[in-house]
């Protein structure tokens, strides 16, 4: 038929009372997670539904005009900013003949296309495993559902469906091991790290905000960092030394994206935990992106679903070397009045954000919990001297402290009695 699977029509769908989102927007980052997967987008339309139809979403006569809309570009694929149940998404196939894909699917094929390690791999292919069961039969339409006789006879496709539903639950379950197991081998390392009372910082912020690019600068290392969404999947630390002297450690995290699909919240908490157990997050946001201020929303949302939204958070305007006009920058302070103007790229703002990360850990206690040995108590009395020690139990084995802030040269010679 000449309708090429690689050019696309983009669908945004306005239902009454529906949430309350900027569709033109919306529509505009679906077609960039669209060429993310090197769709070529022929035309974006927006549709209003007075009331959504059970088979197609919209009504059959809208459904019609669409369909033709796409094939007088020669799109073999149809890309809708709403999701689509199951049924609606079989409807639309049979009926067009074309691919009819939903936010949800394009979001996913962007994070199994950039998912690198075994945790990430492992989170994508669960939250894919999910959304497909549900939709089995949509993979088996070119199969007769009955074959011969009556009707409590099964055909070939229905029988075939039921087998790799079967296959998919046993392998959802397979993967939700393997990936508990992952995820409880970094829990080890993560207290490994934490025994020695380094703080920590998670840079959060919307997808392709500068985030890897902003932890390269300040750390010197080479976290991947790329202009294209959910570039970086798996949260990434670094050391970074301050001002004064004491060390931090950074952690990139996956960017957050508008009306992410909840079994991808779900399947990242793992990754996304980086932001709960830091001391304070570090809030990124492109100041040079015309939906700053629905990015700034739609972090704080994702944040509070993760209920990491009471953390200590400095706010980071970055790109700024981009933004010319005062008007935006006013703007921007009158979004949030405490935030730093930075540019990762011209170092613009830099020195002011590792001050002012040096005052919020002077803010942010630092606890160690030690189990000292009293032949060696003459370290909890240093401690005692420093106005560190926050707690002290007497132990059969020894005292048990719990002290905040113990400068490094101290915690070098406690290493050894830090507990997980």
């Amino acid at each position: 038929m000449g309708y090429d699977p690689k050019k696309a029509l983009l669908v945004g769908v306005i239902l009454p009372n529906g949430e309350d989102i900027d569709h033109e927007e919306s529509l505009l980052e679906l077609k960039e997670l669209a060429c993310n997967l090197d769709y070529d987008v022929k035309e974006s339309i927006l549709v209003k539904v007075r009331k959504p139809q059970a088979r197609f979403l919209t009504g059959p006569g809208k459904a019609e005009e669409l369909i033709a809309l796409a094939k007088s570009h020669k799109c073999g694929s149809i890309l809708f900013d709403e999701p689509l149940l199951p049924s609606q998404q079989r409807n639309w196939e049979k009926v067009s003949e074309l691919n009819v894909i939903d936010r949800q699917e394009v979001i996913l094929d962007i994070f199994a296309d950039r998912a690198q390690t075994k945790e990430a791999v492992l989170q994508v292919e669960l939250a894919r495993l999910q959304y497909e069961l549900p939709r089995m039969k949509r993979l088996w339409t070119h199969l007769d559902r009955q074959r011969g006789g009556g009707t409590v006879q099964r055909g070939e496709g229905e029988a075939q469906i039921e087998i790799d539903q079967r296959l998919i639950r046993k392998r959802i379950s397979r993967v939700k091991s393997e990936l508990e197991q992952v995820v409880k081998r970094r829990g080890v390392q993560r207290k490994q790290r934490m025994k020695v009372p380094v703080p920590s910082a998670a840079i959060v912020g919307y997808t392709n905000a500068g985030k890897s690019t902003l932890l390269n600068k300040l750390t010197g290392s080479e976290v991947l960092a790329a202009d294209k969404l959910f570039a970086t999947l798996d949260p990434t630390s670094r050391k970074l030394t301050l001002p004064s002297g004491r060390v931090i450690v950074g952690t990139d995290t996956v960017g957050f994206v508008r009306r992410l699909p909840h079994r991808l919240v779900e399947a990242f908490k793992a990754t996304l935990e980086e932001a709960l157990v830091a001391d304070f997050l570090v809030h990124v946001l492109d100041g040079s992106s015309t939906g700053v201020e629905s990015h700034l929303k739609t972090t704080l949302e994702v944040l509070g679903e993760l209920d990491a939204d009471d953390k200590p958070r400095l706010t980071v305007f970055n790109k700024m070397d981009l933004v010319n006009d005062p008007a935006v920058r006013r703007h921007l302070t009158q979004l949030a009045p405490d935030a730093l103007f930075v540019s990762s790229h011209s170092g613009e703002g830099l020195e002011d954000l590792l001050i002012r990360l040096d005052d919020s850990l002077r803010r942010t206690p630092v606890l160690a919990e030690l189990l000292v040995p009293y032949d060696h108590y003459d370290l909890v009395a240093q401690l005692h001297k420093l106005g560190c020690v926050q707690k002290e139990e007497t132990l059969d084995e020894g005292v048990r402290v719990v002290a905040r802030d113990i400068p490094p040269a101290n915690m070098e010679r406690l290493n050894e009695f830090a507990l997980n």
